[in-house]
């Protein structure tokens, strides 16, 4: 199965907030796919990235990192933020 992993994103991200240590967050189906974001990401930006290799409920299950720059979350589907206007 491939995914779109909107890896130039990330990257992006990571770049245009001057981010050096990032920690990815990746559910278990997509745990298979870690060294190919952390070489990708490696190659495309100047930081250190880390894999949070525990387990993972969703983006409300955050992990608590410390010295850590930036957390990219990647899930099985696109999630959209709402606001409320009101």
């Amino acid at each position: 199965m491939n995914y779109d992993l909107e890896l130039e994103k990330a990257a992006g991200e990571i770049i245009a907030r001057g981010s050096k240590v990032v920690c990815i967050q990746l559910p278990e189906g997509l745990k298979q796919k870690a060294i190919q974001i952390v070489d990708y990401l490696t190659e495309h930006t100047d930081a250190d990235i880390l894999i949070w290799a525990e387990s993972c409920f969703g983006a409300c299950d955050i992990p608590d990192l410390k010295d850590v720059d930036l957390l990219i979350q990647w899930g099985h589907s696109e999630w959209k933020a709402t606001s409320k206007k009101g």
